[in-house]
């Protein structure tokens, strides 16, 4: 009996036994967050945390922020070449909106290349773990550019937001955006810790309307970019005074789940 019950469960254990891990693609925690209710964390494990999952957030210029996430992926936005900061990104995303948002010809040596749009004018789907971070993207539509100049015409899923997803966080870049966001790309997103929000107030969106969505987003943690000449006093009195402001000296923010500002917080680096 017992050697018959040994070759019952030998012919069973493969089907019965759990997928490997490597085989179930783990979903968006930013996602599942966003319907999620708060939850308490004692004060030494969110210390122990914060020591070991540090995100550093670098302003290069213009839309390109470095994230150096605490597994060792580098990573660069809205990525031209041009922006440098230290070693060579190993992922970089990119808009199309300018050639200040993308290059065609990025260094070989670049192990990912994510485009915020398909040449064939499908919706581009990302959705990639690379090392620890999940790198997804939820598009919208952005105005046809001949050289720099729009003539109106918008291109349907043309430019992507994208999200990283890292150590707890959920980091967001509105690319090179040109319209409001509507429920479903709301939902699209989920919740968001940090976003990077452009505030040139004409080539992307007018500064009343993205701050309504700086404000719908409410993440802790706010970093503009594509700001060329705008006035920081004008981008602050129209998103409302829930938003504190950070100005820092240094080009690098440090930050985790855990030392995220309990307030809504604009943290302006140095070269925005």
């Amino acid at each position: 009996m017992l050697r018959f019950l040994t070759v019952v469960f030998a012919l069973l254990g493969p089907l019965a036994a759990p997928a490997a891990a490597q085989d179930v693609p783990r979903s968006s925690e930013c996602l599942a967050m966003s319907q999620a209710q708060p939850r308490a964390t004692p004060v030494s494990l969110r210390l122990a945390a914060a020591r070991a999952d540090e995100v550093a957030i670098t302003y290069a210029g213009h839309s390109t922020y470095y994230i150096d996430t605490p597994g060792g992926v580098r990573i660069a936005t809205d990525y031209n070449g041009y922006y440098k900061v230290g070693r060579l990104p190993d992922v970089v995303t990119m808009n199309r909106a300018h050639s200040t948002h993308y290059t065609l010809f990025p260094d070989q040596r670049i192990q990912h290349v994510l485009h915020g749009w398909n040449d064939d004018g499908t919706p581009a789907q990302i959705s990639e773990r690379i090392g620890d971070v999940l790198i997804r993207n939820v598009t919208t539509d952005i105005r046809r550019y001949f050289g720099d100049d729009s003539n109106g015409e918008m291109i349907k899923d043309g430019n992507s937001i994208f999200i990283f997803e890292v150590a707890g966080l959920c980091i967001g870049h509105l690319g090179h955006l040109h319209h409001q966001l509507d429920e479903s790309h709301f939902a699209a997103i989920g919740r968001l810790d940090i976003v990077m929000v452009p505030i040139d107030g004409t080539y992307t969106m007018s500064l009343d309307g993205i701050s309504d969505i700086t404000r719908r987003l409410r993440a802790s943690v706010v970093l503009p970019m594509h700001r060329f000449m705008t006035p920081l006093d004008e981008f602050m009195r129209r998103i409302g005074q829930q938003f504190a402001i950070d100005e820092r000296t240094e080009r690098t923010l440090m930050i985790s789940r855990d030392t995220l500002p309990g307030t809504p917080t604009v943290i302006i680096l140095q070269g925005i």
